[in-house]
């Protein structure tokens, strides 16, 4: 029997290529299957819907994102140096990835990934949350939730800039640190 495996992960690489260059509203599995160049039934012995697969996609997109951050802070006490250090993967992460803008985006839109969404959200919080008890914060868990929140804009800020926002970074890290 044959490994699905190098079919989805053409129609993975696909679509992220596709959400780098296209408004997410023309990323259709027609437009996934061409660039994977594969048939449109192949899609659906993967995926069952549209959808599924742009879950998948952010899904994987996180979960990169989530190992370069623990990898980054992994020797690091908790305090302002891993917030900060933690921060900048994540930041320079989305600024890599061509699909992040659409994946941010679709995120704060789509009420399909809104409970992944909540999910990734809750564990980036606890993350900080532990940095901002090292620093002193009375009610870390909540800042951590804004903080969360600050971090996604900056993001897209960094990418409509196209570079990364060194105002802005610096600003995430004076308001963490009280």
């Amino acid at each position: 029997m044959r490994s699905p495996e190098p079919g989805r992960r053409a129609l993975l690489d696909a679509g992220r290529v596709l959400l780098g260059s296209e408004n997410l509203s023309k990323v259709s599995v027609n437009a996934i299957t061409a660039g994977a160049g594969m048939a449109k039934g192949s899609f659906y012995q993967h995926w069952p819907s549209r959808d599924e697969f742009l879950l998948a996609v952010h899904r994987e997109f996180h979960d990169t994102l989530f190992a370069g951050v623990r990898a980054a802070i992994a020797d690091v006490p908790p305090g302002v140096e891993r917030l900060r250090a933690g921060i900048e993967v994540y930041l320079d992460g989305c600024l890599a990835d061509p699909a992040t803008k659409a994946l941010l985006v679709q995120a704060r839109t789509d009420a399909g990934l809104g409970g992944e969404v909540a999910r990734r959200n809750a564990l980036a919080a606890d993350i900080a949350a532990e940095d901002l008890t090292a620093i002193g914060w009375p009610d870390p868990h909540s800042v951590a939730v804004l903080l969360i929140a600050a971090i996604a804009e900056t993001a897209l800020q960094e990418l409509d800039a196209d570079a990364p926002r060194t105002d802005l970074r610096a600003a995430l890290l004076r308001l963490a640190e009280r």
